[in-house]
Parts: structure tokens; sequence; C-alpha cells
């Protein structure tokens, strides 16, 4: 089991601290917006951002989240076969660079929501939720959940071979929250047995699961039978934590939910024991910056600490 932090894909001081924390395998955003180059697409603007990381000691190891927008693969619209061509590109600049995973959703219309990001954990530290009264989600819906995994088969069959090929792991993640319809917009990736759906779409070594215990949780699921039963597809773990149920949950800290997330790494290890395991949405604690909120540096540090802590006593 690999630990993984998710970093900035512009150099600031969490590439230090990062450094510093021991963290094996760097994971990050490489959206044009954010690193002001071009897509993944483009082997040298990715090359660029890897070497970066060299240079800071540290090592390149994943991607996640939408690289470009991938509104046409997921709602199935004119050009989606251009974007899929673009996404195998980025696939095999991957591989040629020496990146070994990509964490991606499914998520048509709207990513990972949170209705509040001023709730109050241990101490005063502020935190996410969800609640579904907070929102207006009677909107008419778009189209239909069998149109969505219509559109999800015929992006796997696009992109699996290029994954294959460039010897890239593809981890899907769960939607956030697991709602559906949502704004309007079908969500397919809600339940475990949809999981089970998705994973007996393509048996490629490359397609598996980035396994968000927290979302899982919020489903309403065991995630300690499911970790068992969804074994080595699980290629990536998000270690967090939240209380409550998929219509209104909050994020906690990662030692004050109720998970036994010693027990969780226990098992994960045991059946998952190649998989990389980052912290995920950590609290704002004091003197920090609430903007981007769920990425904040001093819960990282602290939920690194306690990763490590947790694997070194098993």
């Amino acid at each position: 089991m690999k630990l993984g932090l998710m970093l900035p894909c512009k150099r600031n001081i969490q590439w230090t601290l990062a450094a510093q924390l021991g963290v094996e395998a760097v994971v990050t955003k490489a959206a044009p917006e954010l690193s002001g180059l071009s897509d993944p697409s483009d082997y040298e603007s990715l090359k660029f951002i890897r070497d970066q990381f060299e240079d800071a000691g540290l090592n390149l190891y994943a991607l996640e989240g939408d690289e470009f927008d991938m509104s046409r693969i997921k709602l199935g619209l004119p050009g989606r076969d251009e974007d899929i061509e673009k996404y195998c590109k980025m696939l095999t600049n991957m591989g040629r660079l020496g990146l070994k995973l990509l964490c991606y959703n499914f998520m048509a219309g709207v990513g990972w929501f949170r209705s509040r990001n001023d709730l109050r954990e241990r101490g005063g530290a502020l935190t996410s939720g969800f609640d579904i009264s907070e929102i207006d989600n009677n909107v008419p819906l778009k189209f239909s959940e069998e149109q969505l995994w219509d559109n999800y088969a015929y992006f796997l069959r696009a992109v699996m071979p290029a994954a294959e090929a460039a010897g890239v792991k593809i981890g899907l993640h769960p939607d956030d929250p697991p709602l559906s319809p949502f704004f309007g917009y079908p969500r397919i990736l809600t339940s475990a047995d949809a999981y089970r759906r998705a994973m007996s779409l393509s048996d490629s070594p490359s397609h598996g699961i980035t396994f968000c215990q927290a979302t899982f949780r919020a489903m309403g699921e065991d995630v300690f039978k499911l970790i068992p039963e969804f074994g080595k597809r699980i290629f990536f773990l998000h270690f967090r934590d939240v209380t409550g149920t998929k219509t209104c949950f909050r994020e906690t800290f990662h030692d004050n939910g109720p998970t036994d997330m010693a027990e969780l790494l226990r098992i994960t290890l045991k059946h998952a024991p190649d998989c990389l395991v980052r912290p995920d949405h950590t609290p704002t604690m004091a003197g920090e910056s609430n903007e981007n909120f769920g990425y904040t540096m001093q819960g990282n540090l602290f939920a690194t600490g306690y990763i490590k802590g947790i694997l070194d006593a098993l």
C-alpha cells in the first residue's frame, strides 16, 4: 500500500511539506485552468508537471478528476469521440511518463457537491456537509439513468484498450452525494449494486475502483464487507469519514467519525495490498483559509500522520 497526498499541480509550500512527511506518491489534477498549460493529452505539458515534482523530490503517481471538459463524453453529445481520443492520448502520455493511476468519475452535469462548508467540527474546526433540504432538487430529469449507463459503457469500450496498453489503472469514483436524480441529472454510481454492474462491463486489469469509503458509507453500504468483495479491483482508497446519511451528512476529522478507520486500513491492506491511499476532505483548522475547503493542509498533515501510524502498527 502506497501513501499518497493530493497536491496542487503548481509548486507551493504544500510540496515542501509533503516531501518532509515522506509521502510516497503524489496525486494531482493537471487541468488547464489549474496548470496554466495544455491539458494532459499534450505530452510536453504533462512532462513539465511530472518533472517539476521530481525536482522537488516527489513522485507524481496519479491524476485525479476531470483533466479537461468531459461533458460531451458523459452526456453522449456530438464531439465525444474527439474527446475520447484526447482521453486516450492522456492515458498514453501517463504511461510514457510513469504515472500509474487515474482516478475518474462519471458524474454528469454536477461534480461532488456540498450545501455547507461552515459546519463546526472538533475544537471549532470548519467542515463541509450536505443536507438535501438546503437545495432545490426538484428539477426535471434531462435524460434517463439507462442513457447514462450507455454513455459510460461506450466510454469504457473506447478507453480501456488505451489504458491497458499504457499500463495505467483507472479507478472509478462514486457519485458524491450518491443521489439520483441530482439537479436534473441522473446519477448511476450510487450503490454497491451499481458498482457490481460497472465492474461487469469490463474484465480488463486496468478497470477498477476508487473506494471512497465515506461515500459508500453514506450510501448505507457495509464498507467492511465490500472491501473483501471488490478486493484487488480497489486501486485507490480515499481515506475520510462522515456521519449521517446520503441525504444529510457532514464530514468529520479522520479519527472522529463513526467508522473504525484502523480496521478499514487493516482490511484494505489484506484484500487490496497494492492500492494507493490518501487522506481526503480534511476540516479547515485554525489560521487557515476556508476557500479551498476539504483540501486544506493542516488537516492533511494530521491525517497523513494518522494513516502512517496505523500502517506502522499494522
